[in-house]
């Protein structure tokens, strides 16, 4: 048995031999919705909306830069620079599709809950009865890719939560039941 300062450890491995095996504490544990819920993931759109932005960001400044580059520097110059303008692209694409993976939300009794972040994994508690409203957005290009991203606004701004590229009738009706959840909550008090 695997023992802490607090006690015995359940669960934890005992290695071959008798010997304690060191405790893990997965840090992916901290992120689960729990209450045994899944989460709803975002549309897979949402990538192709984060491509897409990246690379028509970098056609203008890639020719911009590879003109002033050329003029600078020549050739050589002008070849890098379409180089590294290629590579942003490439990380641009691979990032959007790492974000797409870790969006997540999950609508409990009381909250609503959003993960997110790529490099820092962020969870966000909004209880209904905190939020002031609920915003819908869609840019140019998410209507006509059919996505739209949900905005939790709170009195705190720091538990405002944002949930990007859901499909749009899925956007409207997460709304409704938000602000549904909202009132009653807000009633209560």
């Amino acid at each position: 048995m695997v023992t802490s300062a607090d006690g015995p450890v359940p669960g934890a491995p005992v290695a071959a031999g008798g010997y304690q095996a060191a405790p893990s504490y997965p840090a992916d544990q901290a992120f689960a919705p729990g209450a045994g819920l899944s989460w709803s993931h975002i549309s897979r759109r949402f990538t192709w909306h984060r491509g897409v932005t990246a690379t028509l960001t970098a056609v203008p400044v890639g020719l911009v830069g590879a003109f002033v580059v050329f003029r600078g520097s020549g050739t050589l110059g002008t070849v890098l620079w379409a180089a590294a303008v290629l590579l942003s692209v490439v990380l641009a694409w691979i990032v959007a599709e790492l974000a797409f993976r870790s969006h997540g939300y999950a609508e409990r009794t009381d909250d609503l809950i959003v993960t997110q972040g790529v490099f820092v994994k962020r969870l966000i508690v909004v209880p209904y009865g905190r939020m002031q409203f609920v915003d819908v957005t869609a840019g140019l290009l998410e209507r006509w890719m059919g996505i739209a991203t949900v905005r939790m606004h709170t009195a705190a701004a720091a538990t405002d939560a944002l949930i990007p590229g859901l499909p749009a009738h899925e956007a409207a009706q997460l709304r409704d039941r938000l602000a549904q959840k909202g009132e009653q909550r807000s009633m209560g008090l």
